[in-house]
Parts: structure tokens; sequence; C-alpha cells
């Protein structure tokens, strides 16, 4: 099991420095993906999500 999580981290790092801009590299092209995914991408995700989740709430709770 360790090494199956080892093996999908690297892959995910992986990708971020493809995003980046420079595979196998830890550059600014990495920490900015990191930034863009991990500070703005989530919560922004996490925050339209609870929102979506919020406004069906409402609906439903109008149709009662």
């Amino acid at each position: 099991m360790e090494a199956f999580i080892h093996e999908v981290f690297n892959h995910c790092v992986y990708v971020l420095q493809v995003l980046g801009g420079k595979p196998g590299e830890y550059g600014y092209g990495y920490e900015l993906a990191n930034l863009i995914v991990f500070v703005v991408l989530e919560p922004a995700l996490i925050l339209l999500f609870a929102w979506l989740w919020w406004k069906e709430r409402q609906k439903n709770h109008s149709n009662i």
C-alpha cells in the first residue's frame, strides 16, 4: 500500500510540474501551479459547491 501511495503522489507531483512548465524540476512554475490549484482553485470549488448546495436547499424548503 505504501508503494501505491508513493506512486500516486509522484504522478501528482509530475502533473504539477508539467502545469508549471518544467517537468522534472521544482521551480517557480511548479510553485505557481501549486498556488493556483491549492490556494485558488480548491477553495473556489468548495465555495461554489457550498453555494449550489445552499441554493438547492432553499429551493427544496420553499416547495414544502
